[in-house]
């Protein structure tokens, strides 16, 4: 890890800043991408003053331009990239009649057109750089759609999508890039805070509720040791696995309020500020406000869901008779 340069997207809060951190205690050399710049400032000054080496570039995942520029200026001042984590994601809660097509298109133009946009910049870098991994951050809602926040799941599923064929051309082109796709459950991170809310009051994350520590270890781990998909948490194994076995009895339980959209809401009213079109001025932190139990630890995620599959061991096969081919 103490060779690797590697590049966040959505690094100033939550998973993306815990994320940021864990590389740099490891010793890579980070590159932190978002909005705010106050916050990435905040985050390089943490990291280079704690002996580590960080740099922050503002970025604009639904900018192509910039995710291009984000691309040469890690390379300009490291000389390559390895590693490249898409995180970035924004939320808009409310029934999908009441959400406008606009504000459907920003959502995928951040949480889906964001991580196209860092792939197409990635992958030309890790090629000049011999190889390397390419890690998007998708959700245990890529797998499985909740009511009330359509157009982050229809993201979501697009971008876990997006990583099957991207995964199946690299193998067989044989080339030495590895994507793997991230699946946590509910993370405590400031992100619901940040969501635009058209319920009249603010979300929150559903329970059982994870440590963003957790996903951030999970996403080090696939830099080293690539895997297909890491599911992290056992919560959100088993929401996919309601989904693949009885789809219509999950269906049903979502749909009452109490295990649906009940466990979605706060008490407290929605605030106006949201960073949807525009960041908010903020320094930057890790954890959100979930006042219930946050689980630090996932035995699940880590005896079952990091092991490699046999599946996979044939996906590497292939990739090496292509690569000689």
């Amino acid at each position: 890890m103490s060779e690797q340069v590697v590049v966040i997207t959505g690094a100033s809060s939550g998973i993306g800043r815990a994320t940021a951190l864990a590389f740099a205690a490891r010793g890579a050399r980070v590159v932190c991408a978002a909005r705010t710049e106050r916050a990435l400032d905040s985050l390089a000054e943490q990291i280079n003053g704690a002996g580590g080496t960080a740099v922050a570039v503002p970025t604009d995942v639904a900018d192509p331009v910039a995710v291009a520029a984000l691309a040469e200026a890690a390379e300009q001042r490291f000389g390559r990239v390895d590693t490249w984590v898409n995180n970035a994601a924004v939320g808009v809660w409310g029934r999908v009649e009441e959400i406008s097509a606009a504000e459907f298109e920003r959502v995928m133009r951040v949480n889906f057109l964001g991580h196209v946009h860092g792939i197409h910049a990635a992958l030309p870098a890790l090629r000049r750089a011999g190889g390397g991994a390419l890690i998007g951050v998708v959700s245990a809602e890529g797998v499985r759609s909740i009511p009330l926040q359509a157009p982050y799941t229809a993201s979501k599923f697009a971008v876990r999508a997006l990583h099957d064929s991207l995964r199946g051309e690299l193998v067989q082109e044989g080339t030495p890039i590895a994507v793997t796709t991230i699946l946590p459950a509910s993370i405590d991170t400031p992100f619901f805070e940040h969501a635009r809310s058209k319920l009249g009051v603010m979300v929150k994350p559903p329970p059982p509720v994870y440590a963003p520590e957790l996903v951030a270890d999970t996403i080090v781990h696939a830099a080293e040791h690539p895997r297909r998909e890491i599911t992290v948490g056992a919560a959100a194994a088993a929401f996919g696995l309601a989904q693949r076995l009885a789809p219509a009895l999950t269906d049903a339980l979502l749909a009452v309020r109490r295990l649906g959209s009940g466990t979605q809401r706060t008490d407290r009213p929605a605030n106006r500020a949201d960073n949807v079109d525009e960041p908010l001025a903020e320094p930057g932190r890790i954890h959100g406000t979930h006042p219930g139990t946050v689980l630090k630890r996932s035995p699940f995620t880590t005896l079952i869901a990091r092991r490699r599959r046999p599946g996979e061991l044939l996906l590497s096969a292939v990739r090496r008779v292509s690569a000689k081919s």
